[in-house]
């Protein structure tokens, strides 16, 4: 730059104010482009983070115990039944629609074959909300009778006219089972684009556990079955094959009117999953604080002493394989039948023709045995051939009403009935109420308290001005972050220092690094767990592992707020002048550096947020997949928190939002 003054004295005036420019602005000329390039490279690979989530999570797997009598493990199962129930799976649904007693609409028979007759219900889950169902009764019924509510997985549009559904079916009530077969969420009549399973997630966000909707819509069911009066209930059984392998034993283990269980191809205890994580499933399989203290092995024992029969497929092309899962399940879980002297009650099927996922003639067959034994009917060694009976979907189509709920409309429901108390107007009251909220978001977002346990220098730069490094940060609980320090060459080691966050990662924030960095300061463009170089790689994805984390009871929003908290005290320890200024772009990195502030509100002076939502309500109405934002639907974090609580509890620093 050239000064030009007409005097020695404007000259030097003009030189000094260039001086002091330069120096409040660093080197002057950075250029987002210029930053961008220095904050591009991978401190991380995707494969180094999914190894160490693996790991993470394999830490929190717990084992099943044996206690040394039948009865210690009949105490310790009703105990478990229960918390699950009252905790965790009806957890934040309304009272009177958990305890509604079951509204079934009969519509009228379906022509069928012959000896046995196919009638259309519609029941209702929800007020609002319905599913469908084809009862298949055995023509001629004398007293009471055995009954199985037959469940299927994410079959799409066939739903319950799936081929080999309708051949169990049949075959049951021409054996002389009462057969319920039961619609499911995104499959058939309930196959809308908003009951894809992962929108259960929004569920979860208004403080109503996503898995309560799966539950309570086979309890219902269940609950109609219970009070036929035709129906033995002694002798009610469940089955499906993949996802309704997980219904059978979801239901079957919390429910103990379910006397005999049949789940195919279903689920998989954690451990073998986290082995193989690309199969580590969806929302229905991974709910929110479910395996909090237990694993699928639980869940499989609570069904002792009932008779239990599981189907496995030696190449299963979808899930989980015979021979790798027998170990990790039946052979943990066959010394609990044996406490109840109950081997002859439960039973291992491996699959091996066709040995694909399937519950074809072979499985059928195993299945039919397993139940008429069970049941105490004659032994069945043939399906009865029925071919020229199977129905196709519209012959089975009962109907929904108009305007039947989806998960969405269900949460926009929920998120109606929320009633928040009133910020405190005044400043004399306002500290004590935010005290107050602090402790609940602790717990809502679970924050955990760790260290930094190590800073790895892991790479760095000097040229054109400017000084990098890049680190690997290690946290004492097993996870780490990565960042980089910027800084122009002639900025003092104690010089301001600003935070930036960036959902699409460090490497997307070249212009407020580089805006920062020209006013002299230092800044960390850091990523935290599931974003940018912390993302890991390729499946499940940050919306799988958000996911995991939650089922053992941990949350991503808490985990990622709390890293950011631990690395700003890290800066603040190493900055003499220990101001700490934070920016934000996007709404994940919005929400976190909210968290982050509500619970430590002295950490920061000023966070700037762009990018952001005015309200979590937006992930309700537009709606928000999961996946692009998985750590923002923590279960109750809108039901007890929004976006204007957060800024409230922030105070005193100054929060302000920019385009």
């Amino acid at each position: 730059m050239t000064v030009v003054c007409p005097s020695f004295r404007q000259c030097a005036f003009a030189a000094v104010a260039f001086l002091l420019l330069s120096a409040s602005q660093g080197v002057g000329q950075t250029s987002p482009r210029q930053v961008g390039r220095l904050l591009d490279p991978a401190i991380q690979t995707p494969d180094a983070i999914a190894v160490e989530m693996q790991r993470y999570l394999a830490a929190r797997v717990p084992e099943l115990r044996v206690p040394p009598t039948a009865e210690e493990f009949t105490r310790e199962a009703s105990r478990v039944r229960r918390r699950l129930l009252d905790e965790v799976v009806l957890h934040g649904w309304p009272k009177e629609w958990v305890e509604s007693p079951v509204k079934v609409e009969d519509l009228g028979l379906v022509p069928s074959g012959k000896n046995y007759r196919m009638r259309k219900l519609r029941f209702e889950v929800f007020p609002g909300f319905q599913t469908t169902g084809i009862l298949y009764e055995p023509e001629t019924v004398q007293g009471r009778i055995p009954a199985i509510l037959n469940v299927h997985g994410h079959v799409g549009a066939e739903g319950n006219a799936v081929e080999y559904k309708q051949k169990i079916c049949i075959n049951q009530a021409l054996r002389g089972i009462l057969a319920l077969s039961l619609e499911w969420l995104g499959s058939g009549e309930l196959n809308h684009a908003e009951n894809q399973h992962r929108y259960a997630a929004h569920l979860d966000l208004v403080g109503a556990n996503g898995v309560g909707v799966f539950y309570l819509t086979m309890r219902k069911a269940l609950d109609y079955l219970y009070q036929h009066p035709t129906v033995d209930r002694s002798r009610i059984g469940m089955t499906g094959v993949s996802g309704g392998g997980w219904q059978t034993i979801l239901l079957g283990a919390l429910d103990e009117r379910v006397f005999a269980a049949v789940p195919a191809a279903g689920y998989a205890p954690y451990r073998y999953r986290l082995a193989r994580i690309q199969e580590a499933g969806d929302h229905e399989q991974n709910p929110t604080d479910l395996f909090r203290g237990v694993d699928y092995t639980h869940l499989t024992a609570l069904l002792a002493p009932r008779p239990a029969l599981l189907i496995y497929n030696a190449e299963d092309n979808c899930c989980w394989r015979a021979s790798l899962v027998k170990p990790e399940l039946f052979d943990l879980v066959a010394p609990i039948f044996r406490l109840y002297r109950g081997e002859d009650r439960f039973f291992w099927h491996e699959n091996i023709d066709p040995g694909d996922h399937n519950y074809h003639l072979d499985n059928r067959l195993r299945a039919y045995r397993f139940f008429s034994s069970s049941f105490g009917l004659p032994e069945i060694t043939q399906e009865i051939p029925v071919d020229a009976q199977i129905k196709s979907v519209e012959e089975l189509r009962v109907d929904l009403p108009p305007g039947n709920a989806t998960l969405i409309t269900l949460a926009r429901t929920l998120a109606q009935r929320i009633e928040r108390a009133p910020i405190p107007s005044r400043t004399s009251e306002r500290a004590a109420w935010a005290d107050r909220q602090r402790k609940g978001l602790a717990e809502t977002v679970r924050f955990p308290q760790f260290i930094l346990s190590h800073a790895w220098g892991v790479a760095s730069t000097k040229h054109s001005g400017l000084e990098t490094i890049s680190y690997k940060f290690e946290f004492s609980n097993g996870l780490t972050a990565t960042a980089v320090r910027v800084k122009a060459m002639t900025t003092p080691d104690n010089a301001p220092v600003t935070i930036v966050l960036n959902d699409k990662g460090k490497k997307a924030s070249g212009a407020p690094v580089s805006d920062r960095v020209n006013r002299g300061e230092i800044v960390l463009a850091a990523d935290l767990l599931l974003t940018g170089d912390m993302t890991p790689g390729p499946r499940p994805g940050p919306g799988g592992y958000a996911q995991l984390l939650a089922t053992f009871g941990e949350r991503a929003l808490g985990l990622e707020a709390a890293q950011l908290v631990t690395l700003s005290r890290w800066l603040s320890e190493r900055s003499q002048d220990r101001t700490l200024r934070l920016e934000a772009t996007g709404v994940r990195s919005q929400v976190v550096s909210l968290v982050a502030t509500a619970l430590h509100p002295a950490l920061f002076s000023d966070v700037v947020i762009r990018e952001g939502i005015p309200t979590l309500g937006q992930l309700l109405e537009v709606p928000t997949e999961p996946r692009a934002a998985p750590e923002l639907f923590c279960l109750g974090l809108y039901r007890d928190f929004d976006i204007d609580r957060l800024i409230a509890m922030g105070a005193p620093a100054r929060i302000s939002s920019q385009r």
